[in-house]
């Protein structure tokens, strides 16, 4: 019986919704893991790594050449949006109302499991098959300390509405601290990606993309909220493409086409229900996709080892700095936990930027896959460590800096 590509692709797609959501509801996972948490490790499962490595007939037969193709053409779009949505939502107003509790904060946050991942990344540089063939040591070494270092902005959103804690003040503090740490993390990706033999193709791109942004706000603030989605797509599709073009990447074009957008631009029942209906309808194609690219040929073990070094390097990291920050600032009992542990949460943006690594031929397919887990497993931690210390310290809720 002959099958179409179009119908291996629906076949495709069902598997991709399908496997993921009978775990989560029928596992009862979201405390540990919310579905965004499962659907990031059904692509682990479903990839080449695993799954089609017991049942390589069932891998080559459903995810032909043709059918990744097409699967990715959704994942790239998807996981744009997705960027552009996380730079919209920054809010660098209030970071500068707080610029030095906030300045401390994020950047002791970032700077010591930057410090950590770099190390662990310059350890990892001794044994072969982890830096990828286009990559230089310096490259290597900062990107995997970056990794170690990144909060995904989206998925604390999401974790935090599940603990009742976003509105309230110390969620609004926390986001503060992960939207500077925000740019920093997609302003090391520039310097890590810079092709210095096209350097004056990036520099007039950030110089073409000043001005275009610049009449671009003038546009959006003249039109109503309707034409600003339009609009906005639009300018996402420009940036991208921009981006690459100059040898950078889309997704460093997709986060600054919404990071000089403002959030007030859009009804903020109407952002959240954007961001729940990418996350629905198209991100788990980009997951998939990230599982296929997982790869065990320097041995399943030694993947472990490395997702284990790299994730004690993150959390400690993480939490050292964070601790530190809490001294400085005379924070009280809790308080310090608390915020550290929520922005150790990874999955997504790590995710993104280990694949923009992948990409570049930085890294190797096995280096990702150690970070992949290494993401997963930072991210399922957050929920049960958190929960019980807000019950334990809940004037910690309240408090406003």
């Amino acid at each position: 019986m002959h099958i179409t590509t179009t119908e291996l692709y629906l076949v495709a797609m069902t598997i991709i919704f399908t496997f993921p959501y009978l775990i989560w509801r029928l596992g009862r996972t979201d405390y540990y893991a919310p579905l965004v948490v499962v659907q990031i490790i059904s692509g682990i499962l479903l990839g080449p790594g695993v799954l089609g490595a017991a049942f390589p007939e069932y891998y080559t037969f459903v995810f032909t050449p043709d059918v990744i193709k097409s699967l990715n053409g959704v994942a790239w779009w998807a996981v744009m949006i997705f960027v552009w949505i996380a730079g919209i939502e920054l809010d660098l107003k209030k970071a500068w109302e707080h610029k030095r509790e906030s300045g401390i904060t994020a950047g002791l946050a970032l700077g010591m499991p930057l410090v950590f991942g770099c190390v662990a990344g310059y350890v990892m540089l001794s044994f072969d098959g982890w830096m990828g063939p286009k990559g230089q040591s310096w490259q290597f070494v900062l990107g995997v300390g970056m990794a170690c270092a990144v909060t995904a902005l989206p998925i604390l959103i999401l974790l935090m509405e599940k603990l009742d804690i976003l509105r309230q003040p110390i969620g609004q503090r926390i986001l503060r601290y992960a939207s500077l740490d925000d740019i920093a993390i997609w302003g090391v990706l520039a310097i890590i990606l810079m092709d210095w033999e096209r350097v004056g193709r990036q520099g007039g791109f950030l110089l073409a993309f000043g001005v275009a942004s610049f009449l671009f706000r003038k546009l959006m603030v003249a039109v109503e909220e309707t034409d600003r989605w339009y609009l906005g797509l639009i300018w996402l599709g420009l940036c991208g493409f921009g981006a690459d073009w100059s040898g950078l990447h889309f997704m460093v074009g997709a986060f600054l086409a919404g990071a000089v957008m403002d959030a007030h631009w859009f009804n903020q029942k109407h952002m959240d229900l954007m961001r729940h209906h990418i996350l629905l309808t198209v991100m788990p194609v980009f997951f998939l996709s990230t599982g296929l690219r997982t790869n065990w040929n320097v041995g399943g073990t030694a993947v472990f080892v490395v997702a284990a070094g790299l994730l004690v390097a993150s959390v400690s990291g993480k939490l050292i700095g964070i601790h530190a920050a809490g001294k400085i600032l005379k924070w009280g009992p809790g308080e310090a936990s608390i915020v550290g542990w929520l922005l150790q949460t990874k999955a997504l943006i790590m995710i993104i930027f280990a694949n923009v690594l992948l990409d570049k031929q930085l890294i190797t397919s096995e280096t990702f896959t150690a970070l992949l887990l290494m993401a997963v497993a930072s991210t399922m931690l957050t929920t049960p460590v958190v929960a019980p210390l807000l019950q334990k310290f809940k004037s910690v809720i309240l408090k406003t800096n």
